[in-house]
Formats: structure tokens, C-alpha cells, sequence
């Protein structure tokens, strides 16, 4: 199949000779390629697949890929209550300080979040910028290089926003690539409304289809912009902005209707190498690797795999006790909205209680299939007494698709990052505020009846003689997994958003989303104080800590980034005043 990530490999010779100085507001610019030089049809398509590379979040001097991973597992995730560090307490420190709340603006993981984020703006203006040198292109090509560029570059501002809340808008108009002086601008507008006109515009001029998987259409930049609105959906103190959450509706429904998208039979095949930009994708990070190079792999989460062979590292982020307890069920097959931390599902011995069957494709426990590699067990972690027996699991590709070229846990098993089960829940919850209660329970109704079907629940399977084999039970599930609909109407207003929010954590935990998603509700001091308040007795080392409202909500801005962004003696960026 022809992919954009095919084309990677050959911009790559291109930005390793450039060496261009496109992490602005972070690096001093250094010798590149005029301008003029690339001003061609060729060259600013290769300009743009310099953007594309820095979704990944790979392509940093002097960072780690995990630093600036796009599939969040340190912001979103271990920030969170869906996941601890892992590992051991002395691998990787600055994650310990994100995960405890200590927040810093020279933690070396938030700067360089921030120069990945803006190292692809630059690319995206820089390709915009050049595109205006080219005569001898069609408009057609134009326009679609002009669409795609602003796609990414409203992609990079909106991940920005979510960190940080007061970032800087880069614009094609001011960038320009041999001025360093040309970036240093205020952060002192609200940068929402110049996302939402980047993908407004993206959304109006690209295609329905493309011909290469990994480009963006018009339904991405339709589902990228209602994520904007949605983002924008609650205030700080939880209450809904009804107009905003209107906005985003009017999107969701038009992309429901198109019928261009549909849910998978199985959840798995959402976290699947060979199931990789199926119907239910809108859009997706793409991966590549083979036996030669793995530079287009995801490299982000290399960290983030069992301790245990094939992969024998890093057991970093591990999921909680307490989002392992969310996956309870009652008899009836439904949630434990407010009760589900009141004991815990049980690891030493087998866990007979009701559990939701997505707890083992989201993340890994004693005695359950991992994938289809080995029976999980507590020599998947490195330190049980630190961070408990559980790992996790969606991002690691199968058994068939492993460890094809390089370090084993580099693969190409893509990020999912806009689905359809998103704009089914993100439309659940613009019902619940502004529309239907029904409806919104016939949208998770849909969500919950893929998830129980049967032919996607992990086989009970029995250790072999030797570590590494196993024999599946037929016919038998791995657990005593009991999911059913919401069969009673919705007519409490406060039941359904918990109902639609415990959903959300469902279906997407483990995926970096949960942090962003109690920072959008508005409700991340109440949600995580009360972990803290339980956790804190299961991991010594969250003893005292606290998570504060109107401050944590958000990071800092890097010092870096302020200290280089002095024009005049004066710096033109502002710190947060909560730090």
C-alpha cells in the first residue's frame, strides 16, 4: 500500500543536511538550504513531510523520543489516574516529578515537549512560506499542500494548548525560518480561535479521500476541529460552554451522518498492526519499520514495554489499582460509577468477580494472555513493590509484528489518535448538556455492545511446561467478564455525564487522553485528589502529594523557552502566574 511513511525516509537525508534552526523560541538557527533553493514543487513537498515527521514526536537534537511523544503516556497518562511511572524509582526522575505533581518549568521532559511542538509548526510555515516562491505548480496541488500544512500546523498549536495555557501562536506571516527574532512573539492572546480558523480552513479544502494513508481529509480536520470545540466545551469550575459544545455537535453529527465510518467488529483491532487505518480510523499516526531501519517506528513508547523477553525493557508506565478497580462490573453488566475503588480486583489469587472484557486489551495482568505473546505475569515489571503487577498493553504491536528491525520494541503499530468510538462519546457528551439524554445513551449503547461481543474476549489460556508456552481453552474466557447496555432510560442529567464520562475513561484508557480529558471537564482537583487520597496507601512514594486546582491543570513554560525568547533585553514570552 502506498503510505506517507514511505516517503520519510527520503526527506530524512534532506533535514539531517539542512540542520535548520526550526526549534525556535528553544535553538539559535544554524546554516541551511535557502530558501530559494527549495522553492520548488518538490522541495516544499519535502518541507511538508518534515512536518508529518514530527507527529511522532521523533526528530528532536539531544532528546529522548519519549520526551515528546504524541501518544502522551507521560503528560496524559502517568499525570493521570490511569497509570503510575512503573519501572523502578530511580529509571527516568522527571517522570516521578510529573506523576507527583511537582510540576517545574526546567523539567527537561516539558521543554522538550514544547520544541517538538514547535519544531513542526516551523516546518508546516516553512513549507506554507516556500509554497509562495513556487510558480510552477497547479492550483490543485497548491491548495492541497496549503490544506495539509495548516491541518498540521493547527494539530501542533492544539496539542500546545492542552500542555500549556497560555502558548504562543506561530504564524506563517510572521516565521520566517533566517530570523530567529521572528518567532519571539507575546503569549498573550487566546490561541483557540487561530486553531479552530487552521483547521476550519483545512477541513474546506481537503479531499474526502486521499491516496496515501497518513494524510489528512476533510473528516480529520472535521473531527480535529470538534476536539477544539470540545476542548473548550467546560470552564475551569466544570461548567459546560453550551455554545462551544453546540459548535462541536453540529460537526460530530455531520461526520455520524456521512456514514463514511463505521465501528470495528473487535476493540483490539483499534491497537493491532495488521488492523492498522481500518474503518473505524478518521486519522492515525503512522509507523513503519523494517530489517533495515527503524527510524519511522514508534519510538515514543519504546520505554513503555513488559521487562520480561522478547522485549526485556523498560516496564515503565504501568497501569493503576485504581483504573485496574474501574473495569468492575455489577451483575447487571453495567459500571460501578461511584463505588468501583471501594476494594480492589485481586492479582495474588484469580479475580472471580464481573469485570468489563476491555481491561485485557488495555493493559496487562497476572495470569491473563498478554496478546498473543505469553501468560502475564509479575516478571512483566521490574519492581512489583514499587509499582505494582500491571502494564500496559495497547500500544504494543502482536506477536507477528514484532521486532522486525532494530531495538525489538520499536514497531510499527500505529497511533489512533482521531476514531470513531471518540466522536461517538464526544457526541454523548454534547447530548447530555445540550441535547438528548437518550440519544447520548443510545451513542454509548453502541460503544458498550462492541465491546460485549463475545468473539473478541481474551481466551482463558494454561501455562506450559516453559515460560514462553501456553495452551488457549477453547470456548473459555480469560476472566468472568459481564457487559451489557444501559437498558433504563437516562433521565437524570448528573447520572448520564458520569455514565458518558466513564465511558470515555473505558474505552480509551492507557491512550494518554485521561489527564486532557479531566482538564477539559474541569474537574482534575476533585478526580485526582481522591486517587491521591486512596493511592498514596498502595504507592508509598504518593504519600503527601496533591494535586492543585488552578495550577495543575496545566505545566509551565519552559525556562528555556522564556530565557530565549529575550528581544530587546526583555523576554516575550510570560510564565504561567500559577508558577
Amino acid at each position: 500500500m502506498k503510505t506517507i511513511y514511505k516517503l520519510l525516509s527520503l526527506v530524512m537525508l534532506l533535514f539531517i543536511t539542512i540542520s535548520c534552526g526550526d526549534e525556535f523560541l528553544t535553538n539559535e538557527p544554524q546554516g541551511q538550504f535557502s530558501s530559494k533553493g527549495l522553492a520548488t514543487e518538490s522541495g516544499v513537498e519535502g518541507l511538508l513531510l518534515g512536518s508529518y515527521k514530527m507527529l511522532s514526536g521523533t526528530g528532536l537534537d539531544g532528546q529522548a523520543p519519549w520526551e515528546n511523544d504524541v501518544q502522551n503516556w507521560v503528560f496524559g497518562g502517568i499525570a493521570s489516574d490511569d497509570a503510575y511511572k512503573g519501572t523502578d524509582a530511580g529509571d527516568q526522575p522527571e517522570q516521578s516529578f510529573i506523576e507527583a505533581y511537582d510540576f517545574q518549568a526546567f523539567n527537561g521532559h516539558i521543554k522538550n515537549k514544547w520544541r517538538g511542538l514547535y519544531k513542526g509548526i516551523a516546518r508546516a510555515n516553512d513549507a506554507l512560506n516556500t509554497l509562495k516562491q513556487v510558480e510552477d505548480v497547479s492550483e490543485a496541488t497548491r491548495t492541497r499542500i496549503i490544506a495539509e500544512a495548516r491541518f498540521l500546523r493547527g494539530f501542533f498549536h492544539l496539542e500546545a494548548r492542552k500542555m500549556w495555557k497560555s502558548p504562543p501562536y506561530i504564524s506563517d506571516e510572521i516565521f520566517d525560518i533566517n530570523d530567529v527574532e521572528s518567532t519571539k512573539v507575546p503569549n498573550d492572546v487566546e490561541i483557540w480561535p487561530l486553531i479552530e480558523a487552521d483547521l476550519q480552513a483545512a477541513m474546506e479544502k481537503l479531499p474526502e479521500t486521499q491516496a496515501q494513508v497518513g494524510r489528512p481529509t476533510k473528516w480529520a480536520a472535521m473531527a480535529l476541529l470538534a476536539k477544539a470545540k470540545m476542548y473548550q466545551g467546560w470552564d475551569a469550575n466544570g461548567n459546560a460552554n453550551t455554545a462551544k459544545l453546540t459548535e462541536a455537535k453540529a460537526l460530530l453529527d455531520q461526520i455520524v451522518n456521512s456514514g463514511k465510518f463505521t465501528l470495528v467488529d473487535k476493540f483490539q483491532d483499534n491497537f493491532l498492526v495488521a488492523t492498522r487505518n481500518n474503518a473505524e480510523s478518521i486519522f492515525e499516526i503512522q509507523y513503519a519499520i523494517n530489517s533495515a531501519n527503524d527510524q519511522a517506528s514508534n519510538q515514543g513508547v519504546g520505554l513503555a514495554h513488559p521487562y520480561i523477553d522478547p522485549w526485556g525493557c523498560c516496564g515503565f508506565y504501568q497501569a493503576s489499582q485504581n483504573l485496574v478497580n474501574a473495569f468492575k462490573t455489577s451483575p447487571s453488566g453495567l459500571p460501578l460509577l461511584d463505588n468501583f475503588n471501594n476494594s480492589d480486583v485481586t492479582w495474588e489469587t484469580e479475580y472471580t468477580g464481573f469485570l468489563d472484557p476491555r481491561i485485557d486489551h488495555s493493559l496487562g495482568r497476572p495470569g491473563i494472555l498478554f496478546k498473543d505473546f505469553k501468560i502475564h505475569g509479575t516478571d512483566f515489571v521490574r519492581d512489583v513493590s514499587y509499582a505494582g503487577p500491571y502494564s500496559s498493553m495497547k500500544h504494543v504491536a502482536e506477536k507477528a509484528a514484532f521486532g522486525i528491525g532494530g531495538w525489538g520494541n520499536l514497531t510499527a503499530n500505529n497511533y489512533r489518535i482521531l476514531r470513531y468510538d471518540m466522536i461517538l462519546l464526544w457526541l454523548a457528551e454534547a447530548e447530555v448538556e445540550i441535547g438528548s439524554l437518550e440519544r447520548a445513551r443510545q451513542l454509548v449503547n453502541m460503544v458498550r455492545t462492541r465491546a460485549a461481543n463475545p468473539d473478541s474476549f481474551v481466551p482463558k489460556a494454561i501455562q506450559g511446561s516453559s515460560r514462553n508456552d501456553f495452551t488457549i481453552v477453547d470456548g473459555v474466557p480469560a476472566a468472568n467478564y459481564n457487559i451489557k447496555t444501559y437498558d433504563v432510560s437516562w433521565t437524570d442529567k448528573d447520572l448520564a455525564r458520569k455514565a458518558v464520562r466513564f465511558e470515555t475513561r473505558l474505552e480509551f484508557s492507557m491512550e494518554g487522553h485521561r489527564f486532557f480529558d479531566l482538564q477539559r471537564w474541569g474537574i482534575s482537583a476533585q478526580v485526582l485528589n481522591d486517587y491521591l487520597a486512596v493511592e498514596k496507601n498502595k504507592r508509598v512514594y504518593l504519600s503527601g502529594k496533591t494535586f492543585t486546582k488552578n495550577k495543575n491543570e496545566y505545566f509551565p513554560i519552559p525556562l528555556e523557552a522564556i530565557d530565549r525568547s529575550l528581544k530587546e533585553g526583555n523576554p516575550t514570552l510570560t510564565q504561567d502566574p500559577n508558577y
